[in-house]
């Protein structure tokens, strides 16, 4: 069992190994040439494309996705494809990638006298730096590795380790270069936890004051039970006559007041109401109620919502649920 342990860690040892020796190739001038193909791209609309095949055409297609994710448009040509018709993707405004652990992969060798982006706009990730298609490329990163991690230094293990992880720093790079935000990068994924977390508001997800139980200073318990029965959401507003939260009630407060006195329903809700609860304003991100409301000693399962003292309405734990928020 041991030995076969001793494999495993033996890959991830010898990768790592690698991961470290590229990093120490890279330098100032080639960081400051790929800032510069960014500025190109983002001044001029083009797309950063990536090319390879077989694992580096998977690689391709995982660092177009990543850019893409990024905000930058990107997009996978298959150097097959593109001789069959897909070349009418590719404008001179590009920046192409090509991925070869070679560096005289046949496939895009063929592509290469056929693009429209011109030697000034390519980048090879490529496992020989001293070979045609690098002759073809204003910008090399070296991906050359010693030797696969396959037992037989066949099998691409090391090497599309490598080449990923070299376009992830890529991707790194221009992050900074465009200084992207969280709420940048929200922007491109609505549809997740991550997206709704940093996009999504108090006031997208909050129930408006028009569908609260809203009452005002001198109405009763009873009044309450009755607003709360015919609007049940879990918690009952007290305002002024120009909509000031004065407090709140939640069912919980009922609970207590019957405990403490079981003919109370004539007990004003100035006597019983919370004058102080905790509060969030429309503009504030959703995840930030749910913390509110999570992190405490005891949660709370409803926040008033409220601008200037105004009462806007209520959001609820349920609905953050519900919407997939979670803070564990």
């Amino acid at each position: 069992m041991s030995g076969k342990v001793e494999i495993m860690k033996r890959v991830l040892a010898h990768e790592a190994e690698v991961l470290n020796a590229a990093a120490s190739k890279l330098n100032e001038e080639k960081a400051e040439k790929l800032c510069e193909l960014y500025k190109h791209l983002l001044t001029s609309n083009g797309s950063l494309v990536f090319s390879g095949v077989g694992k580096s055409g998977i690689i391709a297609k995982k660092l177009a996705s990543t850019f893409s994710s990024l905000g930058l448009a990107s997009f996978f040509l298959h150097p097959i494809e593109a001789l069959h018709g897909d070349l009418g993707r590719l404008s001179k405004d590009d920046v192409l990638v090509l991925l070869s652990k070679s560096g005289t992969t046949e496939e895009l060798l063929k592509l290469i006298p056929y693009v429209p982006v011109n030697e000034d706009y390519r980048i090879g990730l490529l496992g020989n730096t001293d070979s045609t298609i690098a002759d073809q490329c204003s910008l090399v990163l070296d991906c050359s590795v010693d030797r696969e991690a396959c037992i037989n230094n066949q099998a691409p293990t090391t090497s599309s380790t490598l080449a990923m992880a070299m376009g992830d720093a890529m991707a790194v790079l221009f992050e900074e270069f465009v200084g992207l935000s969280k709420e940048g990068f929200a922007v491109n994924h609505p549809g997740g936890l991550l997206g709704k977390s940093l996009r999504l508001k108090v006031k997208d997800l909050m129930c408006e004051a028009g569908d609260c139980p809203v009452l005002d200073a001198s109405s009763s318990l009873k009044d309450v039970i009755l607003e709360m029965t015919k609007i049940p959401i879990g918690g009952c507003a007290v305002c002024d006559d120009k909509q000031m939260l004065l407090g709140i009630l939640v069912e919980g407060d009922i609970r207590r007041t019957f405990t403490k006195d079981s003919s109370g329903l004539e007990t004003s809700v100035k006597d019983i109401m919370n004058p102080k609860p905790v509060s969030i304003g429309p503009d504030e991100l959703a995840y930030d109620a749910l913390n509110l409301m999570e992190g405490r000693k005891n949660q709370i399962d409803i926040l008033p919502v409220i601008e200037n003292g105004k009462f806007l309405g209520f959001i609820r734990l349920h609905d953050l649920l519900k919407e997939g928020f979670s803070s564990k």
